[in-house]
């Protein structure tokens, strides 16, 4: 996978907890611990896109039906007693 160099700049503050997660030992090194916070956020990122298409998706299907919570429950209890 190629890579591209950036330059970024940081306060102290962010630099020392960059640093403390470093020696605490979950990273090696900045580049390796900026680029594990920019996976997490593509991740989050992915997961939020999923939960809004999904929420069109219930949107569109139409007008809610009524749900019977004791019709329910006589399911649940006779498939899984």
């Amino acid at each position: 996978m190629a890579t591209v160099r950036k330059t970024i700049t940081l306060t102290d503050k962010q630099d020392g907890w960059i640093k403390a997660q470093i020696d605490a030992g979950h990273y090696t090194n900045d580049s390796e611990y900026i680029r594990d916070l920019i996976r997490r956020e593509q991740e989050r990122s992915a997961g939020i896109e999923a939960i809004r298409a999904a929420l069109i998706e219930g949107e569109a299907s139409g007008e809610p039906s009524p749900f019977d919570v004791s019709a329910f429950k006589q399911r649940m209890l006779a498939a899984h007693g």
